[in-house]
């Protein structure tokens, strides 16, 4: 008896801690990306091309996992003064252990390194973190945190679901304020290919020049917002023998087998030897940094000025011959389905590739694109769904792990095959109105040619093309060497999850999705 009566004590002095919320932020230190950084080891290297490009922006795709992880590991171990990273999710998994090692080996250095973290991505890294932001190189801030840690966590949802259902999704990766990846990635094996789990065919670019000032500028407006909490306020402080311990983790992680087995694969990826040489090929463009205010994790009162959407939908609707969109959580609803039919119903060619049912990792998600599909179709809009075994049936081996399951995390969008957005932002009411996201507009044929060839190209062997029969049900095509092969029901699903979607679709959630 006695015991129960603690434990519901103790489980109510928790709730009431939580309505107690956060600490307070006085005395926080706002602190700006260095400047003057021209004569780094960076700097100096792209210093000849910038010359010969003033006011432009050099681009190169990370499309493959392996190069985007060696990509980021490579800027850490160039940076000499400061390394500025920003993510929704960091695991702690071999690749999220071996990116930890080399922000600490930067920091070693001497380097300073600011690491703004999505609190809700970061479930159970607490001590790492507080070992981390011990370090007098190192500062650790979590955004919009959760006031209860621990298995509370979830209280959140209970005592403050208005504001811990917001969410910043931003992804970047900047060294020395002279090069940044932008892209849709967040940090851990499945987005790296590394590991035996599924595999996100996912999007990333490598900037220099303009747009990494401008990107720059948007991680100080999260760094010091008001709803970026330094680490000790939130998880405490480190243990005494904290950074004992954390190299002792690092030594593990870089001794795992899958951690191994991974850097040996990334010793042959072109993108290092090409870093290495100097010869990484830029493609040079107008690039704009495109992102939400992060006023809107706080906003309740609706506002559109601090939204990123109205900048996309006036570049979307610009279009005049053709609209292709990558998008893994693509929720449209009443109004993008009526925008999107009204483009290829001007003759705008109008293509979408997004999850199928049993590629995506979000069965909710998925009934709230399920239920446009109909009306899109009809419209005219050419519908494409990955198929689960798209790494498998994709041509020529191009991973370093062993895994042969695939899910679409790629967000990207080009217009008349001449403006090409890359960044962190899903079609789907979430990204619009919820999380803070952020990405790269960039005025760029060959990037646009490049992502209608993949869905000419290469989409037919991986996906399945949606359509509708003469008698105006739903049809999946699924296109092979040996022919085409044709499914009356959602391919690869089962009746069970085939009929949960059905009945999330009936349900009023679309705005969560």
């Amino acid at each position: 008896m006695e015991r129960s009566i603690a434990a519901c004590l103790a489980l109510m002095a928790t709730f009431l801690a939580g309505c107690a919320g956060l600490p307070s932020l006085e005395g926080r230190t706002e602190t700006r990306a260095l400047t003057g950084t021209e004569g780094t080891r960076i700097g100096r290297a792209i210093a000849p091309e910038l010359a010969a490009h003033p006011g432009k922006t050099g681009i190169y795709a990370i499309p493959q996992p392996s190069d985007a992880f060696a990509a980021r590991a490579l800027l850490a171990a160039a940076a000499d003064r400061s390394l500025d990273v920003q993510y929704y999710i960091w695991h702690g998994d071999e690749t999220g252990w071996l990116l930890f090692e080399a922000l600490w080996g930067a920091a070693q250095r001497g380097v300073r390194v600011r690491l703004l973290l999505d609190d809700n991505g970061v479930s159970g890294l607490d001590d790492t973190l507080a070992a981390l932001d011990a370090h007098p190189n190192i500062e650790v801030r979590l955004y919009n945190p959760f006031a209860q840690r621990g298995a509370a966590r979830a209280l959140g949802y209970v005592t403050d679901f208005t504001r811990i259902n917001r969410r910043m999704h931003n992804k970047s990766f900047t060294a020395d304020n002279r090069t940044t990846i932008v892209g849709g990635r967040n940090v851990g094996n499945e987005y790296f290919g590394a590991g035996r789990e599924v595999v996100f065919e996912d999007l990333d670019v490598v900037a220099i020049g303009q747009a990494v000032h401008e990107v720059s500028a948007a991680f100080d407006l999260y760094w010091n917002s008001a709803s970026a909490y330094p680490a000790a306020l939130i998880v405490g402080a480190a243990w005494p023998q904290g950074a004992a311990r954390l190299e002792s983790d690092f030594a593990a992680a870089r001794a795992d087998p899958e951690s191994v087995q991974y850097v040996r694969a990334l010793r042959d990826t072109p993108l290092v030897n090409e870093l290495l040489a100097g010869r990484l090929p830029f493609e040079w463009a107008d690039a704009q940094l495109v992102r939400d205010d992060p006023a809107k994790t706080l906003d309740t009162t609706g506002r559109t000025d601090v939204l990123l959407l109205a900048e996309l939908l006036r570049t979307t609707a610009r279009a005049e011959k053709s609209f292709d969109l990558i998008s893994p959580y693509f929720v449209p609803g009443k109004e993008g389905t009526a925008a999107l039919a009204a483009l290829a119903q001007s003759g705008v060619a109008v293509r979408v590739l997004t999850n199928s049912l049993a590629a995506t990792d979000v069965s909710a998600v998925h009934a709230g694109y399920a239920k446009r599909r109909e009306d899109l179709l009809r419209a005219g809009v050419r519908l494409f769904e990955l198929k689960p075994t798209a790494e498998r049936d994709a041509p020529g081996g191009r991973r370093a792990s062993g895994s042969s399951s695939a899910s679409l995390h790629a967000k990207t969008f080009a217009l008349d095959r001449s403006r090409t957005f890359v960044g962190s932002f899903n079609f789907d009411p979430r990204s619009a109105l919820l999380n803070t996201e952020m990405g790269l507009l960039i005025d760029s044929a060959a990037l646009g040619e490049r992502l209608a060839a993949v869905l000419e190209n290469d989409v037919p062997r991986v996906a399945y093309e949606v359509g509708l029969t003469a008698g105006g049900e739903l049809q999946w095509t699924e296109r092979t060497a040996s022919g085409e092969t044709r499914h009356d029901t959602e391919p690869g699903a089962g009746p069970l999850r085939r009929a949960w979607i059905r009945f999330l679709e009936l349900l009023p959630i679309e705005w969560l999705l």
